[in-house]
């Protein structure tokens, strides 16, 4: 199937590993032009050798990193169509234990980052007539996950946004949708030694997902083929959610 994305460039944050590159890779295969960016210089040099991307060293955390991003990205490569926002999730806290700094750091590198990549994405969407925004949030957005109350709160916000955003420019030609992943055999799950079986039981799919089903959901939201569809939060799950 022919997505259209033969002559779409496409800026995956986040890209250099975990489902980040497996959307950056999808999003390659497609013939896009992929740039992708990651904190360790090393890691994100090789994955963007692997798919023939453009590698961008940045910490998404840091304040006004994320818009200075995307327009180093659009300077580079002339326009935009495609913006994947993939940031990493805050570390988990009960609310109690989370103190004032733990949302400040949340706050700059989940939600400004977000803010600070769409905003400076927009103009060139607008000018073409054509974008695709894909937000990856979490299951945790719709239905909070114990001990993860700094990501509970912020990712949910991110599906207000997505909605908002996704009304004042549909009629641009730009559609805006929040993914969401379940639990996904990631290298990050590897690393810190999840039990695979254990989770798996808790899943109607009775198995974890894989990289490469979520970043077919991306990229096909990403094309031209999912033109009518914005506003949305799609979760990836194998059926995990019990909400409507």
């Amino acid at each position: 199937m022919d997505f259209g994305l033969g002559k779409k460039s496409a800026l995956v944050m986040g890209g250099s590993r975990g489902l980040g590159f497996a959307i950056a890779s999808e999003l390659a295969a497609e013939g896009a032009s992929v740039a992708i960016c990651g904190r360790d210089a090393d890691r994100l040099n090789s994955a963007a050798g692997r798919i023939g991307a453009k590698g961008y060293a940045v910490d998404l955390s840091k304040p006004g990193e994320a818009g200075k991003l995307v327009q180093n990205v659009i300077s580079d490569m002339g326009s935009l169509d495609v913006l994947v926002v993939n940031t990493g999730g805050p570390p988990p806290r009960k609310f109690a234990d989370a103190d004032e700094q733990d949302w400040r750091d949340a706050f700059e590198g989940l939600w400004m980052s977000s803010v600070g990549a769409i905003r400076s994405a927009l103009p060139s969407m607008c000018d073409r007539g054509w974008g695709r925004i894909v937000v990856v949030t979490s299951i945790a957005a719709r239905e909070p996950i114990a001990n993860l109350a700094l990501s509970n709160g912020f990712r949910a916000g991110l599906h207000g946004m997505v909605n908002t955003l996704s009304r004042e420019y549909a009629s641009r030609g730009i559609t805006v949708n929040a993914i969401l992943p379940g639990y996904t055999l990631t290298e990050r799950l590897i690393e810190v030694g999840v039990d695979e079986a254990k989770i798996s039981e808790q899943i109607p799919a009775a198995r974890l997902g894989t990289p490469k089903e979520f970043a077919a959901l991306a990229t096909f939201l990403a094309s031209d083929r999912a033109s009518y569809i914005t506003g949305q939060a799609i979760a990836c799950d194998g059926g995990l959610l019990h909400s409507i």
